[in-house]
């Protein structure tokens, strides 16, 4: 069958619309129609070689939509089940699934290597074989997935809000309630309020967090933490530790989470001045592979601040990501107020556009058929 999807065809550049071709699923995979996809923060990245992939690729880990034909062997799964795709297509049989961290399955090895599990490819185009991120492609109206990446939901779940619950939203909330480990009572700062940090601050107001602090250069951004959790706003590092400081009279801050769209090393080291002795600074942000931090060695040592990377917020995506949508339908996260704006697939440049220039909390394609 054809399809048309938004593919990488250089290590950096734009998305291009492209009609590929599309083969069945095989054993264990499962042939899915992508109604609706974030616009993750991750996926810009691949336009300029932030995140280093072998082109051609299919862009799109955020995605919700309909089983449509599952191969030999699946049986959890039956066409015209609803679903959220889960970015880890995880074994459940390595180290780490058994550890109950299947955020690091050993098939994170697959997800930007552009292959199925089984090393091959479904996709066609221009005389190229290609895979999709994380294993998903979700920049596409069809695709062929492991039947290990798919959440099934409910068919009353609105799948146009909730293909956002598929990383952005379980990253940003797990980096607080998991990574930071925030308790009621804590002083949480946020630098970096977009599609993860939002998520990061609404995940520490709900762990119980006295005062959330966020801190955004936008003005939009720094409303909407005010308005979804957050206790005080900050333009910059420097207000932000001059507030905490004096609010916590000297101690700092419980925990600080990094959500900047690139990390850079200062940001790191405002987040480690300012977190307290036992802290914990959170970096879930992606950064360049070039990227190497500076911390105080001494203050490390004698403090005993913690400072931890967090993948998926450190959780388990199967889990993590019905929490979310519960959440979702009783009311305690909010997730329609975080969809700025709205795109069609050949959209998607415009939108991550949107996404640099401050526009957007998060974007959403809406794919048609």
């Amino acid at each position: 069958m054809k399809t048309k999807a938004a593919v990488m065809w250089q290590s950096t550049g734009n998305f291009e619309i492209t009609e590929l071709e599309l083969d069945p699923p095989k054993a264990g995979e499962v042939l899915v129609r992508y109604d609706h996809a974030g616009l993750c923060h991750s996926d810009e990245h691949l336009r300029h070689g932030d995140l280093v992939i072998e082109p051609p690729m299919v862009g799109g880990h955020e995605g919700a939509g309909v089983v449509e034909e599952v191969g030999p062997g699946v049986t959890h799964v039956k066409p015209g089940d609803h679903f959220i795709s889960s970015w880890m297509p995880q074994c459940g049989r390595c180290r780490f699934c058994l550890m109950g961290k299947s955020n690091l399955c050993d098939n994170g090895a697959f997800l930007m290597q552009g292959t199925m599990l089984d090393g091959t490819q479904r996709l066609h185009g221009r005389g190229k074989g290609m895979g999709g991120v994380d294993v998903l492609g979700t920049f596409s109206q069809w695709n062929v997935i492991p039947d290990s990446s798919l959440v099934v939901v409910e068919p009353d779940v609105p799948l146009d809000v909730l293909a956002i619950a598929a990383c952005g939203v379980p990253t940003g909330w797990g980096s607080a309630v998991y990574a930071a480990d925030t308790r009621p009572g804590d002083t949480t700062v946020v630098y970096g309020v977009g599609g993860i940090g939002i998520n990061a601050v609404q995940g520490a107001a709900h762990a119980g967090a006295e005062m959330v602090v966020a801190v955004d250069p936008a003005p939009f951004k720094r409303e909407m933490a005010l308005k979804l959790g957050a206790t005080h706003a900050f333009a910059d590092a420097a207000e932000a530790h001059e507030f905490v400081w004096s609010e916590t009279r000297g101690q700092g801050a419980d925990s600080c989470i990094v959500t900047v769209g690139l990390v850079e090393p200062q940001v790191v080291s405002d987040a480690f001045a300012l977190v307290r002795k036992a802290g914990t600074v959170v970096v879930t942000a992606l950064a360049n592979p070039e990227t190497k931090l500076e911390i105080p060695s001494l203050e490390l040592t004698l403090y005993e601040k913690r400072l931890v990377g967090s993948l998926f917020g450190s959780g388990a995506p199967h889990v993590d990501i019905k929490k979310i949508v519960q959440l979702y339908q009783k009311g305690q996260l909010k997730l329609d107020e975080l969809i700025t704006s709205r795109y069609p697939l050949e959209g998607v440049n415009q939108g991550y556009d949107d996404l640099l220039a401050d526009k957007n909390i998060r974007g959403v394609l809406d794919i048609e058929h």
